[in-house]
């Protein structure tokens, strides 16, 4: 395992390059943020296995999420408590080249089109969820069907003009991006606040759910009157859930109980493997897409790690996407 400490910053999102093996960008902010400012570390594992500082960015306000450009590896995204989304280059050490403001509180949640490489997603404790064109200032498009703050939104890998939303009204909403009116598909997918959701990698009509009452949901949405599958063990909120990109039933999830869990949802509804090293909330969580069975996670306690579970190990690979 490979260990990063940041300083009186605590953790809230980690991402692995989509370009490099070795990168991952990690928000976090100070005061676990409720006050203070957010700083972006750019960390590179070194031919030693430790992880270096390659470069560090602050914002006046939290940064609560992470994402890399899919078209551009010098660019990251993060979204901050102030509503803003900033747009930092690697190449421009000290302040964002761009920034976006729309969101009129948290914004909680980013992700970047796989298909459209100028295209992101952001979601906001405002209740409503933008796309933004990179090459604009204004947002695309507002999407208004959650009635309570939206933690989570994440693109269709399979689908180019789909996407996920998941809030505190318990919602799990499917958007066409060219319908803002209303989203195409609809279930009350937890009695409980949605804090996160991703799609399979494998079968694109797959999406999880993870909430604060401690399960993880697994919908198909070709049929979205119940849960195919339920997965419990978690004691608290379970703060992010990760499809693997090489297993086809595997996911991953972050929990404020302290735990990163691994799961194999098709062959039991208890975790494969319980990881616990971390003494705080789990918060960021991400499977490195270059090498099979490796993540990475960051808590409130200030550590990011960067670790192999050992249920994943002897598994094989799925088939290529």
């Amino acid at each position: 395992m490979t260990t990063y400490f940041t300083p009186e910053r605590h953790g809230y999102a980690v991402r692995f390059s989509p370009f490099h093996k070795d990168r991952i960008a990690v928000a976090t902010s100070q005061q676990f943020g409720l006050a203070g400012g957010g700083t972006l570390f750019i960390l590179d594992r070194t031919p030693v296995g430790t992880l270096e500082n390659l470069a560090t960015f602050e914002w006046s306000d939290g940064l609560f999420d992470v994402v890399w450009s899919e078209g551009n590896p010098d660019i990251a995204v993060t979204g901050s408590g102030d509503g803003y989304l900033q747009i930092w280059s690697l190449r421009h050490p000290t302040m964002p080249v761009k920034t976006l403001h729309e969101h009129s509180k948290e914004v909680y949640s980013v992700n970047w089109s796989f298909h459209n490489r100028e295209r992101i997603l952001s979601a906001s404790w405002d209740c409503s969820v933008k796309t933004w064109d990179l090459g604009y200032s204004a947002s695309t498009r507002t999407y208004e069907g959650h009635t309570q703050l939206v933690y989570d939104a994440v693109w269709s890998p399979g689908t180019p003009s789909m996407f996920a939303s998941v809030a505190g009204d318990g919602m799990l909403h499917i958007w066409a991006e060219d319908i803002a009116s209303a989203p195409s598909l609809s279930v009350h997918a937890h009695d409980a606040e949605v804090l996160s959701c991703d799609w399979s990698k494998y079968d694109h009509n797959i999406v999880a759910t993870g909430a604060s009452d401690g399960l993880i949901r697994i919908w198909d949405i070709r049929k979205l009157n119940s849960a195919v599958y339920e997965l419990q063990g978690c004691e608290y909120a379970v703060r992010r859930v990760k499809f693997s990109p090489y297993h086809s039933s595997i996911l991953a999830s972050a929990s404020y109980d302290f735990t990163t869990r691994i799961w194999d949802y098709k062959e039991s509804p208890d975790a494969i493997e319980t990881v616990k090293h971390h003494s705080e909330f789990v918060y960021g969580l991400d499977f490195n897409n270059h090498v099979p069975g490796e993540l990475a996670d960051c808590g409130w306690d200030s550590l990011v790690h960067i670790f192999s579970p050992s249920s994943l190990n002897c598994l094989p690979l799925s088939e290529p996407r």
